[in-house]
């Protein structure tokens, strides 16, 4: 589970920039203390390790701004523009008896594109840089806390209300360039009942109930997660955190200009967080599965949406 979750992750660097492509937003989150467990390979139970626990605060921003924008007879976009993404992780572990990452710092910035091929047919391309580094002090960063990402996408319009694609991510996060496999999904319901399932940056399940035009709530469903590139034992690893948490997100409309604020109440249900070889046995390595349990979790946030 935690091999996929982090490959996920690794597919996402490439492809973050593109999939909100036009709107500002910050949000902060917090995840309460529990017990860290390691869970062998097989059918055996989890084990606790020592008293070790930890929580997590999580700040981020983005910003995706189209410097050009056209729509077509079908009101879809070829578009050109510059995305920025930052988050920074603070991370509280106690009672651990091997070090551990404190916190992350994330760092991307690139280009991407969108254009339609014709009816039925989109495409989506993005290629950017991107610091993943485990010290928020810039004097130590260096060319192994960077990498490069790409990602090409072609999506198929179903009808209104469902897209799917698929196409390459590649990046260098394990040292060298590396291609993956893409996989592009949006369908929603609009009414108001609203129902959205979107695998692009993420995970991310909702059903949501309208209130008039002001307030939204929704219970959702989140997978997210960041990645720092270091070297242990004179090794390069990779330190990967990321989490699935469920829960009500309420949202409310300021205005009339796209500006609303969210948050979030619920669960954390399952939070990895665990050093791996900067390989691709070391990303599907079967030992590796260390994680935080079950606990609190809460977010708010604000965001802008800007019109096409």
């Amino acid at each position: 589970m935690k091999s996929i979750i982090l490959f996920l992750t690794t597919v996402v660097m490439s492809l973050s920039l593109v999939s909100k492509a036009q709107q500002v937003s910050f949000r902060t989150e917090y995840i309460g203390n529990s017990g860290y467990y390691y869970l062998p390979p097989g059918e055996k139970p989890r084990e606790k390790i020592g008293d070790a626990k930890g929580s997590a605060a999580v700040y981020q921003g983005t910003f995706s701004m189209p410097l050009s924008t056209k729509l077509n007879e079908n009101n879809r976009p070829t578009a050109w523009g510059v995305g920025f993404g930052g988050t920074y992780v603070s991370m509280k572990n106690t009672n651990f008896s091997q070090s551990m990452v404190s916190e992350i710092l994330n760092l991307q910035l690139g280009v991407y594109h969108l254009r339609p091929l014709d009816d039925k047919w989109s495409m989506r391309a993005s290629i950017g840089m991107g610091i993943f580094s485990p010290s928020i002090d810039l004097s130590k960063i260096s060319f192994k806390n960077m990498l490069a990402s790409g990602g090409l996408i072609f999506i198929r319009h179903l009808n209104p209300n469902l897209d799917i694609g698929g196409g390459v991510a590649i990046n260098s996060s394990l040292g060298y360039p590396m291609i993956f496999p893409a996989v592009y999904v949006k369908w929603k319901l609009h009414g108001k009942y609203d129902v959205n399932i979107e695998v692009i940056e993420g995970l991310e399940l909702s059903a949501s109930y309208q209130f008039g035009e002001k307030f939204k709530l929704a219970y959702a469903l989140e997978m997210n997660g960041q990645a720092a590139l270091l070297k242990k034992d004179g090794k390069d690893k990779i330190f990967s955190h990321q989490y699935i948490v469920t829960g009500f997100r309420p949202e409310i409309k300021l205005g009339k200009k796209g500006l609303s604020v969210t948050a979030m109440a619920g669960l954390n249900l399952y939070r990895p967080a665990a050093y791996s070889d900067r390989t691709l046995k070391g990303v599907f390595a079967s030992d590796n599965d260390y994680h935080f349990s079950v606990s609190p979790y809460g977010s708010i946030g604000l965001k802008m949406k800007f019109k096409p």
